[in-house]
């Protein structure tokens, strides 16, 4: 076991929550003690959600583990059921009570309620959110769907999908969804539901209504939609449109699916990206080193945004889901660089260093770390903060979050280069903090008027000779000459953490205990080799 200030993924009843929280007439009751119970502030301060999470507890305590912790889960599934009057509920145990192994499924059953009670089985102790949302909505979906529809035949009538994998906590799943409904309206195909977000029981058990299946976020849906596959002979699309070219792709796919043409929306797609990207203005872009982190979904999805439709060079790419490790690191492969797959935002933080990036684009863990070694930053996946949730339409997904995207990848670097010029043009003699604005000018005390002139900045005492030195004071690392140091900040900030550890390196290797320009010079000189 490891303790750790962050986590990028809460147990796995945390998943289940943000189905339950997401659906309506649903309800789950959680075996729990005292201090497990925080789903209100998940939901309602970090979401801000307008109402609670449909979450009952039972809240045992330290005194009760001497006595029948089972009577009290029984006690609060009843309760819950006559207060709330659920069309459905589901039932498991926190991390906690799973050691008590009260067996939550066994006791709800027996108590013969007259709604459908839905056992999860979470292990906490192997398994972490991403897959608690998905196992939780699989087994819905499986309970609920009902047996194979008949459904009528294609020609004459309009095609229908179900929209699958939004929820609850999930990064810009509500403007997501509204682009991707737009969409599919523009297509002329029908939504029949959209799950778990604002599905009710009832919901699901029309899902085999629908001609084919659309996976929008695969961690949550994939294992629902290839059970829908085989159960009801539904086939799936499981393209993220996320970009330009996947959402192209996506459309394409889709449109295939219903048989319908695809080329009136394509034609009108309203993304300004494309011509952004070969505008003359982002010039300045090609070629920034970025490092992306996220959820599976959206890492892939923003990596293959940032280097081939802005013109990014990716020097790192990872995931916290390890379900999905094998598609990030084939992904990673075609860069040429090895995918970092871990939960620990420090191995994550290690490897943000050694790749030297201009750019990251990951988690809010990911800001805390750029924020630290000065490197711009983006947040493009969750987990994420109350910021990230902001009350705009901010989507990610179809055209319109491809402008999005845009915005949110170049205005760091953009905002950066207005920093690096106003630092460094900060000493100059003419823009430095103390002097006068330029334009009205000053009089000298022999009375002359000079406009815009400055005082002589004094000049710099000469650095010392490098001096050699032998023995364990050599790793040490090197001070810098004030002039050095001063020639240093000219650098752009978003690179001058690898120059300075370059410099450095260099010095310590050649044993020199301090860094003059000319050692500035000569490190730059033998790394650009």
């Amino acid at each position: 076991m490891q303790l750790t200030v962050w986590t990028y993924e809460g147990p796995p009843h945390i998943g289940a929550m943000r189905v339950a929280t997401a659906m309506e007439g649903l309800h789950y009751v959680l075996h729990a003690p005292q201090g497990d119970t925080y789903a209100d502030l998940l939901f309602t301060m970090i979401e801000r959600r307008a109402k609670r999470p449909p979450v009952t507890y039972t809240t045992f305590q330290a005194r009760d583990l001497g006595g029948d912790t089972a009577a009290l889960f029984k006690d609060a599934v009843a309760a819950a059921y006559e207060r709330f009057r659920p069309q459905a509920m589901i039932v498991g145990a926190s991390c906690t009570a799973e050691l008590i192994q009260d067996d939550p499924g066994g006791l709800a059953k027996a108590l013969g309620l007259p709604i459908p009670v839905i056992p999860l089985e979470l292990p906490a102790y192997q398994k972490k959110e991403n897959w608690g949302a998905s196992e939780t909505f699989y087994r819905l979906v499986r309970a609920l769907s009902g047996p194979p529809v008949e459904r009528g035949p294609v020609d004459g009538r309009r095609r229908s999908c179900n929209l699958l994998g939004p929820t609850a906590l999930g990064f810009r799943h509500r403007d997501d969804l509204i682009e991707i409904r737009a969409i599919l309206d523009r297509l002329g195909i029908a939504v029949n539901v959209v799950a778990p977000s604002g599905a009710t029981p009832a919901d699901l058990g029309r899902l085999g209504e629908a001609d084919f299946n659309i996976v929008l976020y695969p961690e949550i849906a994939r294992a629902a939609a290839q059970y829908l596959e085989k159960a009801h002979g539904q086939p799936f699309v499981e393209t993220v449109p996320i970009g330009v070219g996947a959402t192209t792709r996506f459309v394409e796919a889709v449109a295939a699916l219903a048989g319908v043409d695809p080329a009136p929306v394509l034609a009108g797609a309203p993304s300004r990206l494309p011509w952004y990207s070969r505008s003359v203005d982002s010039t300045y872009l090609t070629g920034k080193r970025v490092f992306v982190f996220g959820d599976a979904t959206h890492a892939l999805a923003i990596a293959r945004v940032a280097a081939q439709e802005i013109g990014f060079r990716l020097v790192g790419l990872g995931t916290y889901t390890r379900e999905f490790a094998r598609e990030v690191r084939a992904e990673a492969a075609l860069h040429g660089i090895e995918a970092t797959i871990t939960d620990d935002y420090l191995d994550v933080e290690t490897a943000i260093q050694a790749a030297a990036p201009e750019l990251v684009l990951g988690t809010q863990m990911e800001r805390h770390v750029a924020k630290r070694l000065g490197i711009p930053c983006a947040v493009i996946s969750a987990p994420v903060h109350v910021q990230d949730f902001p009350a705009r339409h901010s989507p990610q997904m179809g055209f319109e979050g491809a402008n999005v995207l845009f915005d949110t990848l170049v205005h760091p670097l953009m905002m950066g280069l207005e920093e690096h010029l106003l630092g460094m043009f900060r000493d100059d003699p003419e823009f430095h903090d103390g002097a006068a604005p330029s334009h009205l000018g000053h009089r000298p005390s022999d009375g002359t008027h000079a406009v815009g002139r400055a005082p002589a900045a004094s000049p710099l005492a000469p650095a010392p000779a490098p001096i050699r030195i032998e023995g364990e004071a050599a790793i040490q690392t090197a001070s810098w000459a004030p002039d050095a140091e001063k020639e240093l900040k000219k650098i752009p900030f978003f690179v001058r953490s690898k120059a300075r550890a370059n410099t450095e390196r260099y010095a310590r290797e050649r044993r020199l205990p301090l860094i003059t320009l000319e050692t500035l010079y000569d490190a730059k000189a033998h790394f650009s080799r």
